[in-house]
């Protein structure tokens, strides 16, 4: 059986098994839609939330980054396994204990007011917006490879799957096809991180195997083997650093806040019967994302050193037949430089962001590039990053049915996430915008309808950012955590342990750190890309962590207009202590 046959086979496999999973477990009513009837198993729930967190960024993108960054690529892995602790230990109890549908629903009973409700609302809109771009555009890069169409292609076939189980299943059937991700996408993740870490280093175990020496006679560890070839070929070594301090403490710290900022993170804690389960669920989500963040860094190593050996100085006619492949969708290129015939990897950028081809070829075979950098830039090969787990079981030369599982566990990864983050944008415009604020009147029939109506419009939005992404899959989710930080974040943080704090001062903080946050990102990686440069940005700091600059202003902001404005009403006050006291159960 062909490999391409065994990719069909498991991709639709898995798609029929998400779709009758969806229509088993459809919403019949707005409890079931939201928060799966607040009914949900902590051990289900932890695995629910590991699918709806580990994202297209967590599987296809992230060891992609550190295959290329090295050392500074451990930024994300800091920062959102940190996220995850902070919001198990500060937020998620409390939150699940005052036992609501959504985070705008907190913040409007808790600063007592309806515009603070609609603030919230437009700050998950944008910050969820902007993480499911990268969903979606992980989804084009799987289906574009593997299923054999373009990427917009991709996008549309994704974008009708997870119309059926989000839309018709809501909040419970998105938790049981969650579980039934989980166990694909890990399960793709590790079998081949296994094979490859044997083949390199002859331990099977990857997290061991990156502490291992190369199986190659050489005796060199694994990371003294990376940092020489690199250090050879005019990079610098793969265990240094190019990020400032500054830079990697703020992006470390806007991705570690933003976690505890997601709403589609956050709402997966109502979902459980009471707040020592949200507690409990948060821990085993924590030991089952725990499988794939530690193998991340092993298979960046990996994939790196597999890439260099098979590429480099390698005559473009004896290509190996995965880089033909992935060259046939436009996420990898040559440009014969020197005229050589052969694929030579330099320091620098091949080519200025993603490649665009014409209708030829050049004179050795190569696709032509027609926005390459200048012509001193030694290299000559350009890899877009979000490929490199995917291709990874081609490179190191894996069965095909490995192929095949990598394939439907990243569609899992991206649709997982993504589901979920259609769910909190459709719940946050039927029932913060229409049931609590405009419509108090409309039934609960007509609420699940508008549900269901905002979830397919969503959808819509969320292709198109997936066909022109504002940048890779992993940077753009960054940009999602650091406007989480500067928006949602400190309005939930001090709505739970602040009595003083009211709804003039919340709103203010919210206006200001989700303004500001969003100016600057849009600024660097928008509408000014050309000056994106660290000698533009404000203190060194990257668009990737300036939320937490964001998040500076929203205290500072809220705690001033709080000073000078009126105090909660007594029955806040006691709403806080009531959500803060534990009580037996």
């Amino acid at each position: 059986m062909t490999t391409q046959t065994l990719i069909y086979i498991f991709v639709i496999a898995s798609f029929v098994l998400y779709i009758g999973i969806a229509i088993w477990s459809r919403a019949g009513s707005t409890n079931e839609f939201y928060v799966a009837g607040g009914g949900v198993n902590p051990i289900v729930n932890g695995m629910a939330t590991a699918a709806d967190w580990m994202s297209a960024a967590s599987f296809i993108s992230m060891a992609g980054i550190i295959a290329f960054a090295g050392y500074d690529g451990s930024v994300y892995l800091m920062g959102w396994t940190g996220g995850y602790v902070m919001l198990a230990l500060l937020l998620a109890p409390y939150l699940r204990k005052f036992g609501q549908y959504t985070v705008p629903d907190f913040i409007g009973a808790r600063y007592y007011s309806k515009t603070a409700r609609v603030v919230a609302v437009i700050c998950l809109i944008f910050i969820s917006f902007t993480y499911i771009a990268g969903q979606m555009r992980g989804v084009g890069i799987v289906f574009s490879r593997f299923l054999d169409v373009d990427i917009t292609m991709g996008v549309l076939i994704g974008m009708s799957v997870v119309f059926f189980y989000a839309v018709l299943g809501g909040m419970k059937g998105i938790t049981y096809t969650q579980v039934a991700q989980y166990c694909v996408l890990i399960f793709a993740y590790m079998v081949p991180a296994f094979f490859i870490s044997f083949l390199v280093t002859g331990n099977p175990v990857p997290q061991l195997g990156l502490g291992s020496t190369v199986d190659d006679g050489s005796g060199l560890y694994v990371l003294q083997k990376l940092d020489l070839v690199l250090q050879d070929m005019g990079f610098g070594a793969y265990t240094g650093g190019d990020k400032s301090m500054i830079d990697v403490f703020c992006i470390t710290a806007a991705l570690m806040v933003g976690t505890a900022g997601l709403p589609h993170v956050i709402v997966r804690f109502f979902t459980v019967p009471k707040a020592s389960d949200a507690r409990k669920s948060a821990g085993w989500a924590l030991v089952f994302i725990a499988l794939l963040y530690t193998t991340a860094p092993a298979v960046g190593a990996f994939a790196r050193l597999n890439f260099i050996d098979s590429v480099n100085n390698v005559e473009y006619s004896q290509a190996p037949e995965w880089f033909k492949n992935w060259e046939s969708n436009d996420l990898i290129a040559w440009r014969d430089k020197n005229g050589d015939g052969k694929m030579q990897l330099g320091k620098g950028d091949a080519f200025k962001g993603a490649p665009e081809f014409d209708a030829g070829a050049g004179a050795n075979g190569e696709r032509v590039v027609t926005n390459e950098a200048a012509d001193d830039n030694v290299n000559e090969v350009y890899v877009d990053r979000d490929i490199m787990v995917l291709a990874n079981p081609e490179i190191a030369n894996l069965p095909g049915w490995v192929i095949a599982l990598v394939a439907a566990g990243g569609l899992a990864a991206a649709l997982s996430t993504a589901a979920g983050l259609l769910l909190v944008i459709s719940s946050s415009i039927s029932h913060d915008l229409l049931k609590q604020t405009f419509r108090p009147n409309i039934t609960e029939k007509g609420e699940l309808l508008a549900a269901r109506l905002a979830a397919t419009a969503a959808i819509f939005v969320a292709g198109y950012l997936g066909i022109y992404p504002p940048g890779w899959v992993a940077q753009v989710v960054a940009f999602a955590f650091g406007l989480a930080a500067a928006s949602l974040f400190p309005a939930i943080f001090m709505g739970i342990f602040s009595k003083r704090m009211n709804r003039e001062g919340a709103i203010a903080g919210m206006v200001t750190g989700l303004t500001f946050t969003f100016l600057y990102i849009g600024w660097f990686k928008l509408w000014s890309p050309e000056s994106n440069i660290e000698a533009n940005w404000l203190f060194g700091i990257s668009p990737e962590g300036i939320g937490v600059i964001g998040m500076v202003l929203n205290f500072a902001v809220a705690i001033a207009v709080a000073r000078f404005t009126s105090a909660p009403p007594d029955a806040v006050g006691k709403l806080i202590e009531d959500i803060r006291v534990p009580r037996v159960t």
